[in-house]
């Protein structure tokens, strides 16, 4: 709406008997607060969105390495078997080598709950950030309908839309809330 829309749209509504520029204006302030509160969540919804994403690529990562890991420890293990069967000129030689590949093994095998611990807690941030951002998504929805039945309003002069707007936004506002008590 241009400037001389709003003040024909005041002056209609003081024609109309309603309370005018008065009521034009806790509509308009209601309305304003509400898309200012929809910015926020939308942004909160956006971030935590993001941050899943970044924590999935990290708990894929950490599933990687344990992977590697885990590729390197059986591909010793194979070795060492082969090393069982092969003859050899050097017993002390080939004994020495098969101590070092178990120690390697031994590590391996330590170092392989770490990483899958590591994993598994990526993976449960991401159910987390999964989680908060459901909340938000549903607390913008919810904020952006209250928006527009507040400015169902303006154009119907009926209360009772604003007052229902009023209503969804509140609910709105503790759902995206709730999604910060997400643990």
């Amino acid at each position: 709406m241009e400037a001389n829309e709003v003040s024909e749209f005041a002056n209609q509504m003081k024609e109309s008997g309603e309370s005018g520029g008065e009521s034009l204006k806790s509509i308009s302030l209601g309305i304003s607060i509400l898309a200012v509160l929809v910015a926020m969540v939308t942004v909160l919804g956006h971030r935590t969105h993001t941050e899943a994403v970044l924590m999935q690529s990290r708990a894929g990562d950490q599933w990687n390495e344990y992977q590697a890991k885990k590729i390197r420890m059986d591909n010793l293990a194979v070795t060492l078997d082969l090393l069982a069967m092969e003859p050899t000129v050097n017993a002390t030689a080939t004994e020495a080598k098969r101590k070092e590949y178990e120690a390697h093994i031994e590590k391996w095998k330590e170092d392989l709950s770490e990483e899958q611990a590591k994993a598994r807690e990526f993976e449960a941030e991401v159910t987390r950030a999964e989680a908060k951002a459901s909340h938000y998504d549903l607390g913008e929805a919810l904020l952006q309908i209250a928006v527009v039945l507040c400015s169902i309003t303006l154009f119907t002069r009926k209360r009772a839309y604003f007052l229902l707007g009023l209503s969804l936004g509140v609910g709105g506002i503790i759902v995206a809330m709730s999604g910060l008590l997400v643990h």
